[in-house]
């Protein structure tokens, strides 16, 4: 396994603290093995690059992109070829898109998911979880 540059290793701790408002409507929704028991990082260094999110078992790359990509898209094009060369597949999210469609984004994302045998969140049924934090009752007022 490659050695992460310190420089990017820090760049990556710093991007994880500073999330955009999209990035963390979408982390939400796919971390702890929520999104078919697949496991994603955010902020991870792939080579010299840092990916919004990765699935590394599936080699899947998740990118949001706000109004700066349209003034880097050489840029972009650029990493989406070294990521596809090191055998990512690379999808890409408009932010605004994230905000107002997070349900279309996570289903467009699961048709390049594999069929799960267990259950798509960790330690639950297959039914969709509660919206609500912490133990039943807790944050909640009865009327």
């Amino acid at each position: 396994m490659q050695r992460v540059p310190p420089k990017i290793k820090q760049n990556a701790r710093d991007l994880r603290k500073n999330m955009t408002d999209a990035e963390r409507t979408l982390w939400s929704r796919i971390k702890s093995r929520r999104l078919q028991g697949f496991r994603f990082r955010r902020q991870h260094p792939v080579g010299n690059y840092i990916v919004d999110f990765v699935c590394l078992e599936l080699k899947l790359v998740i990118e949001l992109d706000g109004g700066q990509h349209m003034d880097q898209q050489q840029y972009d094009e650029r990493r989406d070829s070294f990521l596809k060369a090191q055998g990512f597949t690379v999808l890409r999210f408009w932010n605004n898109k994230v905000m107002k469609e997070v349900d279309g984004v996570l289903e467009s994302i699961l048709t390049f998911l594999p069929p799960s045998q267990s259950s798509p969140y960790k330690g639950e049924e297959a039914a969709t979880p509660s919206p609500l934090r912490g133990r039943v009752g807790e944050g909640v007022e009865n009327s």
